[in-house]
C-alpha cells in the first residue's frame, strides 16, 4: 500500500488550522478528509476506509476525548493521534489514543508521529 493510498481524518473545530493540516498532509502524500466537529467526524469515521485520525482535543459539544472514545468503540484498530493546544490532558483521555501532541510541536513532529502509526508500505 503506498502512502498515496492512505487516507487520513483531521477533525479540529478551528478552520484555519485544519485547512493547513490538509495541505500538509497532501503534500506529504496523503488523502485527507476534514470535519469541523465530533459529530461530523464520527460520521465521516463510520463511512470511510479511514486508516488514522489526527483529532483536536478542544471542541465544543463534543471534546476529542469523546470522540476518540466512540471511534474506539466501533474500529478500535484505527490509530489516533490527539492533538491539543493545552499542555495537560487528563490521563485516561491520552489512554484512549495512539499519539499524544501539542500543536506547538509543528508540522514535521506531526509527519513523522503520524508516519509512525501507519505500516510501512510493502515492497513491490
Amino acid at each position: 500500500m503506498s502512502q498515496r493510498s492512505r487516507l487520513i481524518l483531521c477533525v479540529d473545530d478551528e478552520v484555519v488550522g485544519l485547512q493547513v493540516r490538509k495541505i500538509l498532509l497532501e503534500r506529504a502524500g496523503y488523502r485527507v478528509l476534514t470535519a469541523l466537529d465530533g459529530r461530523s467526524g464520527l460520521e465521516v469515521f463510520a463511512k470511510e476506509p479511514i486508516q488514522a485520525v489526527i483529532l483536536d482535543y478542544t471542541m465544543p459539544g463534543m471534546n476529542g476525548g469523546e470522540v476518540a472514545n466512540r471511534m474506539r468503540q466501533t474500529k478500535p484498530h484505527i490509530p489516533i493521534l490527539l492533538l491539543s493546544a493545552n499542555i495537560a490532558v487528563p490521563a485516561d483521555i491520552t489512554a484512549l489514543v495512539d499519539v499524544y501532541m501539542t500543536k506547538g510541536e509543528g508540522a514535521p513532529v506531526l509527519l513523522q508521529k503520524l508516519g509512525s502509526l501507519l505500516p510501512e508500505a510493502a515492497p513491490l
